[in-house]
């Protein structure tokens, strides 16, 4: 049952749009308790939506939806960890090309807030931190520690010229933003009161921001608990929460007085972890206490308006009582679905904001239909083993080494996927990982599967066998937990030794899975593909082809009877699949397929289907409501 609050007031912002305001000199202000826009008075009515995990075909959909709904404001984090993947390379272009990001939505009416982190949590991996910088073992993220500085500053210097001339009010404006762009507001950091470990963290991010020519309104952003720990002068404090707690608006009072109320993550869902049901939060329960906020007076972001995917390896974890790795969507259950279609959050909402801005909203965009093409066959496999030979250099080490200080992609070390570290030993006996694997190892003997080891296993018996043989140890990074204190201890693969009846294992071949565009497409060349048999056990690659007659839409990949993997189509890493749930199917957009032919490769860790199945309606799994 919905209660809308009535409003005493009707907030009319047509003319406060981005390509309507010319001539800026003022930008966002605070005065007293209320947001000024150049001047006027103004609500943010935001939501979030991470130009990373959309497709860029897909970008003014999602805006337009935005616009429809009733919103004026699109908030996005900026991962450093895909910007500069390998230390010194910086890359922003095609689905990471952020001035056309933001240069859409200022065409599409939207207002900006940006969140440039360095840090930006967002169940992203390492929090969006490059994982280079583990390679110092004495590394301190999210403080002034040198090395850590260093880095940012060095990111900073890059991603700035970007941004500083899509401000509102830049004095530094590019040639097609001379009256200004779309920018009202910059995040200092992001919910850094939960961290704290520098008290002098926050000015130095704040003073990189101004000293290469940020002049918008400074904010932070943190939960109740965080709130008084993560301030920094010069910056207006913002709440995060779901549940609207009795005085939780009025305790910013006591951080900050005769300041306007802003919740810059309202959290409108929840997302899900592997082994996890599918977390959803009540649509009639969310838009009553957005209407709640709204009646306090405060400004209010959606934390989703719109998820979209961890496509890739590039979800993060929680490690609270135990590791938790996230799962590929990042539908959120949010007020739109993973692949953008409605949800009666939207309608409640479009309702809801309608009342409040008192005049009429832009109509919802169409909606694209899904296809099911059917059964596809995975017709052919090669093993991994066979793979090694002919598309890996194994790099050779006494001692184990973790991945992220791998002597790879010109020193940066290797950032995802897994990681095969093998040796040689001569009879069976006693297994012990001395909970030095990160994050699960599959063992062979040979190519015979043994077991696994994980946070909760850490030793196995080896069967006895004559003369040498080979172990082998595929350890797959799950992801980087993202949140919480155990940042600086992220390093992934095998962190230390693994002992073999109390004698530690020596003289390793390491070998790097990235699976990265140019390793999948030598694959796609690589002799010894051969007829699936009628049963297999992986570890392997598996191929087939998806014909598409028409113009290609999005669809949802079902791998029932598939065990644990990966999926590519086109060269597209759509991310992992897990027989233990809670999700099902991955979200396959139609812009990364073709008219014609299709190529699907899947990597399977153990038990292999013979097909798999496109869908028009995605599986989430089990739902359990968010208390």
């Amino acid at each position: 049952m919905l209660i809308y609050l009535s409003f005493s007031s009707r907030f009319n912002w047509s003319e406060l749009i981005p390509l309507r305001l010319w001539g800026r000199t003022l930008g966002l202000q605070t005065e007293n308790s209320q947001f000024l826009l150049e001047g006027m008075p103004f609500r943010i009515f935001g939501g979030s939506m991470h130009y990373f995990r959309v497709p860029r075909e897909y970008w003014e959909d999602r805006m337009l939806k935005m616009k429809a709904c009733g919103l004026n404001t699109l908030t996005t984090y900026v991962p450093w960890n895909l910007h500069e993947q390998e230390r010194g390379k910086f890359d922003f272009s095609r689905n990471l090309d952020l001035e056309a990001f933001l240069s859409l939505a200022a065409k599409n009416g939207l207002w900006v807030i940006l969140r440039p982190g360095p840090y930006i949590c967002s169940e992203w991996d390492l929090g969006g931190l490059p994982s280079w910088l583990l390679q110092d073992p004495e590394m301190q993220l999210r403080t002034t520690y040198k090395g850590f500085t260093e880095a940012v500053d060095a990111y900073f210097d890059h991603l700035m010229p970007i941004v500083v001339p899509l401000q509102a009010t830049t004095p530094f404006c590019s040639q097609q933003y001379k009256k200004g762009g779309p920018i009202i507001a910059v995040q200092v950091e992001n919910e850094y009161g939960s961290y704290a470990k520098d008290p002098n963290y926050m000015t130095y991010v704040k003073m990189a921001l101004l000293n290469r020519g940020i002049v918008e309104l400074l904010m932070t952003s943190d939960n109740k608990n965080g709130l008084s720990f993560g301030l920094v002068e010069g910056a207006l404090a913002t709440v995060n929460f779901q549940k609207l707690e009795p005085g939780l608006l009025k305790y910013l009072d006591t951080v900050q007085k005769d300041q306007p109320k802003m919740v810059m993550e309202y959290w409108t869902g929840w997302f899900d972890n592997w082994g996890g049901p599918h977390c959803v939060f009540d649509a009639d329960e969310m838009v009553n206490t957005v209407a709640s906020i709204l009646k306090l007076g405060a400004s209010i972001n959606l934390y989703m308006f719109h998820g979209g995917t961890n496509f890739g390896f590039m979800n993060g974890a929680l490690e609270a009582d135990e590791y938790k790795s996230d799962v590929t969507s990042y539908d959120y259950d949010a007020v739109l679905t993973e692949a953008g279609d409605y949800t009666s959050k939207f309608f409640k909402l479009r309702q809801l904001f309608s009342m409040i801005i008192g005049q009429p909203l832009p109509l919802p965009p169409m909606i694209e239909s899904k296809a099911s093409y059917g059964a596809i066959l995975l017709h052919q496999y090669i093993s991994l083993w066979d793979v090694l030979p002919t598309l890996l250099q194994p790099i050779k080490s006494e001692l184990p080494i973790n991945m992220e200080n791998l002597h790879l992609n010109d020193s940066s070390g290797q950032s995802f996927g897994y990681v095969l570290y093998e040796t040689v030993i001569f009879g069976g006996g006693h297994l012990h990982s001395r909970d030095h694997v990160r994050d699960r190892a599959q063992v062979f003997v040979n190519t015979m599967y043994v077991g696994e080891l994980d946070y909760n296993t850490v030793e196995l018996s080896l069967p006895e066998g004559q003369g040498f043989r080979q172990l082998r140890l595929l350890v797959e990074n799950r992801g980087r937990v993202n949140y919480g204190l155990a940042l600086n201890e992220q390093r992934k693969g095998l962190i230390g030794d693994v002992f073999l009846n109390k004698t530690p294992l020596r003289n390793f071949k390491i070998y790097s899975l990235e699976m990265k565009p140019g390793f999948m497409n030598s694959l796609r060349h690589v002799a010894g593909w051969s007829a699936v048999p009628d049963y297999f056990v992986g570890p392997a690659f598996f191929r087939g082809r998806l014909w598409i007659e028409h113009q290609p839409q999005d669809t949802f990949l079902k791998l029932q009877g598939w065990e644990k993997g990966v999926v590519f189509v086109n060269g597209q890493n759509l991310g992992r699949y897990w027989k233990i749930g809670p999700q099902e199917t991955l979200y396959l957009p139609g812009p990364w397929l073709w008219k014609g032919s299709n190529e699907i490769v899947i990597f399977e860790e153990r038990t292999a289907g013979r097909i798999i199945q496109s869908v028009d309606i995605p599986y989430l799994g089990r739902t359990q409501y968010v208390d």
